[in-house]
């Protein structure tokens, strides 16, 4: 039987995502060679409307789902959710990062042109159903990852950041690479549903064993790509280090790109193992959060306790992983679209009253920032109530339906520890409230200058988007719910 290797126009239509995002990307390098210095602004505007263009098509491509290139790709309700939300993110990013290149003097194409590889790495990872496609996408991401935490070359931060996170990361992908070898190894494949098959069959002579050595292997990369206690150390000094928004685009994007790739090998490949891994999930779930919140407690500089913070909210994420049922996927889904929002608005504020150097990071530089910027400290307020859990705020429903997943589950005591855990993170987020509004600020801090037009918009769609999802999570929530059973 003869095999065609001309992809058909359904298929192109399927990866067509990822090809307008490396094409922008593309476009965006050309435009830095070819424009004049005075025209950036064009470069911000072309990786927007990239982003824009690939979540466009990834809804487009959901109209006729099903694999592609021989099941190398799984274009479903999950893999549109994760697109859309992954593109999201880098529009948001890409908004609040125009300023403050500008700023610090760094304005240029190369750095629009690596979120758009970054993100189009973060789409494959979402709609891939083999794991060396998985792969591919993780290193794509990764590779755009650290030399966007090292973009500001001349800063000391940013290197000691880069660097960091590229030898940290590079071990955690050689861990998950030498997972997915054992697995070929064990089974012959690596494509995740026929992995299924094989494991669900007693007669295919696949070891568990083997199998369940290569998942710990896989677990390691993925718990680091998601900061998951115990390897959670990169995350504050990176996130401390590396310039702001790409702070912000790394504690969402890659993390909900992870985590899609950790539901998928989950729901698809170890449900036959899950005696195995829930024990396993259940002590990292806690871990994560009991670290992350109370690291998070003793911190000065705010980026830095975002970074704790971000550790904690992975914690909660890893609740509904653990449960291992559609209603936890879907919760993790509506949490990881939640956090998106509150956790880009909180970063861009921090990203504006920094200032140029990012000389104003510490807690007490928020001190008296409701008289400074009544505006900007009622945004920071909304998004810490969110990231609390305060009800009509995104954060309250995340958290209620991972808790209720863990309920359904039995998982009842990771619930209650959970709910604990939120408790402990509503002293340091109210903390900086209590600052902006009940303190003076520092000698000689004036008032701030208007925000960029970028900045403005940013924090618009994200404040909207917090609300939104807080009063009405059924327009989010239905469509992960209808889209978890598609991983199985």
């Amino acid at each position: 039987m003869s095999v065609s290797f001309v992809p058909s126009a359904q298929e192109l239509a399927r990866f067509a995502p990822e090809m307008a995002l490396a094409l922008g990307a593309t476009l965006v390098m050309l435009g830095e060679a070819l424009w004049k210095s005075g025209s950036r602004s064009k470069l911000a505007a072309l990786a927007f409307l990239t982003l824009l263009a690939a979540a466009a098509l990834a809804v487009f491509a959901a109209g006729d789902p099903g694999p592609a290139f021989s099941n190398l790709l799984a274009v479903d309700g999950f893999s549109t959710f994760f697109r859309v939300l992954v593109c999201a993110a880098g529009m948001l990013v890409v908004l609040i990062s125009t300023n403050y290149l500008r700023q610090e003097g760094h304005d240029s194409g190369e750095y629009y042109a690596l979120i758009l590889f970054s993100v189009a790495g973060q789409c494959l990872m979402a709609a891939s159903n083999e794991l060396i496609m998985l792969f591919i996408g993780l290193e794509c991401s990764s590779i755009a990852s650290y030399v966007l935490a090292g973009y500001l070359r001349d800063d000391k931060r940013n290197n000691e950041a880069a660097l960091k996170y590229f030898l940290l990361g590079s071990f955690a992908s050689a861990f998950f690479l030498y997972g997915v070898a054992w697995l070929w190894g064990a089974s012959g494949t690596t494509n995740l549903s026929e992995l299924r098959r094989l494991l669900l069959d007693p007669s295919s002579g696949v070891s568990v064993t083997v199998t369940a050595a290569a998942a710990a292997l896989l677990l390691v990369g993925l718990a680091f790509k998601v900061s998951a206690a115990p390897f959670q150390m990169w995350a504050p000094d990176v996130y401390q280090g590396a310039p702001a928004p790409v702070a912000a685009f790394l504690s969402v994007g890659p993390k909900a790109a992870a985590f899609a790739m950790f539901l998928r090998i989950l729901m698809t490949t170890f449900v036959p193992l899950r005696g195995r891994w829930e024990p396993v999930l259940w002590a990292v779930a806690l871990a994560t959060m009991v670290i992350g919140n109370f690291a998070a407690l003793h911190q000065t500089n705010v980026k830095r306790l975002l970074a704790y913070s971000s550790i904690a909210h992975a914690g909660y994420i890893l609740v509904a992983l653990t449960a291992m049922s559609d209603t936890g996927a879907a919760a993790a889904m509506f949490y990881l679209a939640a956090y998106t929002f509150m956790n880009i608005g909180a970063f861009a504020v921090v990203t504006y009253v920094a200032g140029r150097g990012e000389k104003h990071v510490e807690l007490m530089d928020l001190a008296g920032l409701s008289r400074r910027s009544p505006v900007m400290a009622a945004v920071l307020s909304i998004f810490l109530l969110s990231l609390t859990g305060v009800p009509l705020t995104a954060g309250f429903f995340g958290k209620f339906y991972i808790f209720k997943a863990a309920l359904d589950a039995d998982l009842v005591w990771l619930a209650v520890l959970g709910l604990l855990n939120s408790a402990v993170a509503a002293y340091y987020y109210l903390r900086i409230i209590v600052m902006m509004y009940m303190q003076e600020p520092s000698a000689g801090a004036g008032p701030l200058p208007a925000p960029g037009a970028g900045m403005r918009w940013a924090l618009a769609a994200s404040v909207a988007g917090t609300f939104v999802l807080g009063v009405a999570p059924s327009l989010v929530l239905d469509y992960a719910t209808a889209s978890a059973p598609l991983l199985r």
